[in-house]
C-alpha cells in the first residue's frame, strides 16, 4: 500500500515538472515528517525523470520560532537525500517587517504569519532563480482544518501531500525509513517521527492542558 501510494505521489509530480518544462524542485524543508515525505517524493520524481538528486533544493528558513532540534534534522536530512541544502535566516526579515507595521512585539497571529509569508516569498523566489517549481508539503489535515497560513503555506506550484491525512504521512514515512532508505537517511526519518509526535503534544497541551495526563 506505500509504495502504490508514494509511486502516484512521485507519478503526479514528474508529469508536473513535464508539464511545466522544469529540472528543478524547490523544497522548504524542516525537520519534522511533512516536508521530509515531500522530499523523498521529490527525490524519487527526479530519480523517474533521469535528473541528478542536485537538482532538489532543500531550503531550511530559520526564523524566531525555530527550534534547534528541527533545524539540525533538516540539515541532516537534506545532506544524507544528497539534495542542495541552503539554509537563509529569516530573523532579519521578519524583524523589519514587523517593525515596518509597528507590531508591538506580541507573539500573535501577525507575528505567526509573518514568518510563513517570508518563507513562502524567498522559495517562489528561488524556484524562478533555479527556473525550477515550489513543492507544497501541508498535508491533508492541517488544509482541511486550517493549520495553515493563506498566502504562505497554503501555496506552492504542485503539493505531493495535499490528499495525504497527517496519520498516513507517519506511516508512509516509517515504512520508507524501514523498507528503502540508506541508514543515514533511516535514522533521520525516524527522529522526525519522534520530533513530530513531540510537537503535536505541545500544541494539544498547550490548547487544553487538562487533556494531558501528568
Amino acid at each position: 500500500r506505500a509504495a502504490e501510494i508514494l509511486h502516484i505521489q512521485t507519478t503526479g509530480l514528474a508529469r508536473r515538472m513535464l508539464a511545466a518544462s522544469s529540472d528543478n524542485l524547490v523544497i522548504g524543508l524542516s525537520g519534522v515528517l511533512d516536508s521530509p515525505l515531500a522530499m523523498l517524493v521529490a527525490a524519487d520524481a527526479l530519480d523517474k525523470l533521469g535528473l541528478p538528486s542536485s537538482a532538489l533544493w532543500a531550503l531550511t528558513l530559520p526564523g524566531p520560532g525555530t527550534s534547534s532540534g528541527t533545524l539540525d534534522n533538516a540539515k541532516q536530512l537534506a545532506r544524507a537525500a544528497n539534495a542542495r541544502l541552503l539554509e537563509i535566516s529569516i530573523n532579519a526579515a521578519v524583524k523589519q517587517h514587523l517593525a515596518d507595521l509597528d507590531h508591538n512585539g506580541d507573539h500573535d497571529v501577525v507575528f505567526e504569519n509573518a514568518q510563513a509569508r517570508e518563507r513562502t516569498q524567498i522559495l517562489f523566489n528561488q524556484a524562478n532563480k533555479v527556473g525550477g517549481i515550489v513543492v507544497g508539503t501541508g498535508d491533508l489535515s492541517e488544509l482541511a482544518l486550517g493549520w495553515c497560513t493563506y498566502n504562505a503555506d497554503h501555496m506552492s506550484n504542485y503539493n505531493v501531500n495535499v490528499s495525504i491525512p497527517k496519520t498516513l504521512v507517519i506511516y508512509l514515512v516509517r515504512w520508507y525509513a524501514e523498507h528503502r532508505a540508506n541508514a543515514a537517511l533511516r535514522d533521520r526519518y525516524l527522529h522526525g517521527i519522534d520530533l513530530d509526535f513531540s510537537r503535536c503534544t505541545f500544541v494539544f497541551s498547550y490548547n487544553d492542558p487538562s487533556r494531558i495526563s501528568p
